[in-house]
Parts: C-alpha cells; structure tokens; sequence
C-alpha cells in the first residue's frame, strides 16, 4: 500500500515539509497505522544483544529522521528494534538555509544539506523523560558556531545531559554539512574527544556504549586510522556509514545539489566500509551497517559483511515500513546460516 498509493502522493511535495506533515500524521494517528501496515514481527528469535544492549530485533531508524525526539514511540511501532536520535547540539540551530532536502527519484537516493538542525539537548531531553521501552541511540555534535578546537565541549555537554535518558552515544564527525567539521575525523582529534568521552563514561556507574559514525568517503589509510582509534580509546563500536559526497552513476536533474547523498547509490561503498573495517580489524568490535538498504538481501548483504546490526533511512523513505518486515521476515528464514559472529 505504501508505494502504490501512499508514497506517489507524499513525493508530490516538497520532501522537507511532507516529512513534518508525515510526522504530524503519526502524531495524531499513530494508532491506526495497523490499518495500514502489516503487524510488526515480534520473534525472540531476532533478538540480538550487542555492545551489552538487547535490541528486540535487529533493524533500527537512522540518526537524522526524528531528530528531536519527538516520534520515537510511534514510529518503534511500525517496528523498529531501535531509534537513533539527532544529531543533537548544545544549542538550538536553524541549519541551513532552505531548500536542503532532494529527492533523486530515479536514483532512488536523496540530497540533503540540513546542517544539524534541531532544537537542542535540553528540549530533546524533557521528550525522552516520557520514554518508557524503547531502546535509544543518542546521536550528538557540535554547533555550526563551535569551532573545531572547542568541540569537545559541544560534545561533553550533549553527553552529560543524554546520559541518564539514552542506551547508546553516537558521536557524529562525519556530516558533510557543517563546515569543517569532517576535519574532526582526523587522529590526533579524534582520539581526543573519543578519549574524552570515554573517560566522563568510565566514571559512571555504569557506562553506556560510546558508538563512531563515519564518512564513507575515508580511504583505506584513513580506515585503518580508525581501527586504531577504536581500539585505543576501546570505545564499542562503529556506525559505517554516514552520507557520501560521491555523485558517481547519478542521473537525476538534482544531482548537482551539494549536500550528503544517502540511498541506493551508497549502497556498495557502505557495504565495503563494513568489510574492511571487520576483515582488517579482526571483528574486533561491533558495526552498524547502513547506507543504500532498500531490500531485505541489501541488509543481508550488510549484514554478512560484518555488521551486527543495520539502520534505514533513505529506505525507509522509499520503501515503506513494510521494509523492516520484509528484513525480519528474510533473517527469520535465514537463521541457522553463517551471519556475522555478533549475529550469533
């Protein structure tokens, strides 16, 4: 039903508002989406535990969608194991100016340039006070204004105000669409905010899983960098990969748009992000997979790569919600095959 009817008449519009209108929808009629969707799969046999967190399946909703905290509950009932929130800032920021958001229809990808828009950790804190089951990831930054050599304190004040009302940290250096702030993946940096966080997680009680996003347009070098950073800083994890600023293989009029590409075409650099980092670490820590999953076998593929767990967006967008059925549905049929060892 989504594609054939309720997809055509959302693409007529403008992506960036019918995505506050569809949220609007969800908001007020959340409860009917049984209507309108086949039931969610609920099977014990999905269930994963990863970085020391139970995800009651495996296929969650990428940083970027609810990026306030505003719909996790609704949309954790379409389906979802998890929701990732944000990015997250300090402060309140518009972004950039509009229009940010394209459709790349024949390309089945989108553009966008939206610049951390949100309204803040503390707005988004007083949300999630409200959440009573579903598993979040809290996905932080800095602000436009911040610059570079302040950062870390962006992303310590995030930390500190999330900690009590999130299960995992995403920290995100890897948006194209903040000037400058790419530069932050760089060694000598990174391991210093890593470092950083680490230690404000190390004097907790109990720490929470401190999660890397990356480009997928680091090199191989690069990559290997990253290797090294995690297992220095031993933080849990990596989530591969952030938008790509490729335009290789595009064919639709918008795909001059600066901004971050997600969708399909990111599919295949994602998907060899993932074995690198898997192969030339020695499965030494869980990844995230996402990128271009528009299919049950592109998050299979993702998954044999090495991830544990994916996430959707752009996706999610084309495909429906029926998409995290037909995934469940497909690792439900493959069980018993040889997945990545964090599957197991």
């Amino acid at each position: 039903m989504y594609k054939s009817l309720i997809r055509p008449f959302l693409f007529k519009f403008d992506p960036e508002e019918v995505h506050y209108f569809t949220f609007s929808l969800l908001k007020k009629f959340g409860f009917l989406t049984s209507l309108f969707f086949p039931k969610p799969i609920e099977d014990k046999r999905l269930e994963r535990e990863v970085f020391g967190l139970k995800f009651k399946n495996p296929v969650g909703l990428a940083a970027g969608f609810d990026k306030d905290a505003k719909m996790f509950s609704e949309l954790s009932d379409l389906g979802f194991g998890f929701i990732e929130i944000g990015t997250l800032t300090p402060k309140a920021q518009d972004g950039n100016p509009k229009k940010r958001l394209f459709r790349l229809k024949e390309d089945s990808a989108i553009i966008n340039r939206m610049g951390f828009n949100n309204g803040g950790v503390d707005a988004a804190v007083e949300r999630l006070k409200k959440n009573r089951n579903v598993l979040i990831g809290g996905n932080i930054g800095k602000n436009k204004v911040t610059p570079n050599e302040e950062a870390v304190n962006d992303y310590t004040i995030c930390f500190e105000k999330l900690f009590p009302y999130v299960d995992y940290f995403v920290v995100n250096v890897s948006s194209p669409n903040t000037p400058n702030l790419r530069a932050l993946q760089e060694k000598e940096p990174l391991t210093q905010l890593l470092g950083t966080l680490q230690k404000l997680n190390s004097e907790r009680e109990k720490p929470k899983p401190i999660l890397l996003k990356i480009s997928p347009d680091l090199t191989d070098e690069q990559l290997l960098d990253i290797i090294d950073i995690v297992k220095e800083t031993r933080i849990a994890g990596v989530i591969a990969a952030n938008t790509t600023l490729s335009r290789d293989g595009l064919v639709s009029e918008s795909k001059g748009e600066t901004g971050g590409l997600s969708g399909k075409p990111l599919a295949k650099r994602s998907t060899e992000v993932i074995r690198f980092l898997s192969e030339k670490s020695g499965k030494a820590f869980p990844i995230i997979g996402v990128g271009g999953i528009h299919s049950a076998d592109d998050a299979l593929e993702k998954l044999e790569a090495g991830a544990s767990l994916v996430q959707l967006y752009t996706g999610f967008i084309y495909e429906g919600p029926e998409l995290i059925r037909e995934i469940n549905q497909k690792l439900l049929k493959n069980l018993g095959e040889t997945l990545s060892p964090f599957l197991k």
